[in-house]
């Protein structure tokens, strides 16, 4: 094959790299003679392999599955075939498993499922469950909270206050989420 199926050749895009190498094989390969068989593929094929298949009856031939991993940007998203799918913001910079199969992604933390989206037939797209980015600073506008906008006197310092709930801060040294 890398010899006459492809060297030499130009395509302008995948579907004709396609189209060329089922043309190759169908014209090239299945009909010459085999180096180790000493006969044609098509013709080995059609004495002792055709007879044996069966019909699938309707059924799929199998089931496309992938697994994958992949690491949560600082966009709450994990990028599969050029789209963006979103996971909640807590787990960004984390590791997560991704499997796509059935017209889903569903995207795990450890053991737990973190986020289930319907997989985009479209390329360069995100898709976005909106309540992964609850509590992202800035979602809904600039953070503005009333105890920090307050107007101060020149020369004090506004109270400390904690931007996030403890929850979180829990969450970042080991409890749950």
């Amino acid at each position: 094959m890398k010899k006459n199926a492809i060297a030499g050749h130009c395509f302008a895009n995948w579907v004709a790299f396609e189209v060329h190498l089922a043309e190759w094989e169908r014209e090239v390969a299945n009909v010459r003679i085999h180096g180790t068989t000493g006969e044609a593929p098509i013709a080995r094929f059609a004495r002792d392999e055709a007879h044996r298949l069966k019909p699938l009856g309707g059924q799929p031939s199998f089931g496309s599955l992938r697994e994958l991993a992949r690491v949560v940007g600082n966009d709450c998203a994990v990028e599969i075939d050029t789209n963006s799918y979103s996971v909640p913001w807590r787990l960004i910079g984390e590791r997560v498993a991704v499997t796509v199969a059935a017209g889903e992604v569903r995207i795990r933390h450890g053991m737990r499922e973190v986020a289930v989206h319907k997989q985009s037939e479209g390329r360069r797209l995100r898709i976005i469950d909106s309540a992964h980015l609850d509590g992202v600073a800035g979602r809904n506008g600039a953070v503005c909270r009333p105890e920090i906008a307050a107007a101060t006197v020149p020369g004090s310092s506004p109270l400390p206050s904690l931007l996030r709930p403890l929850a979180e801060y829990e969450a970042a040294i080991g409890g749950s989420f």
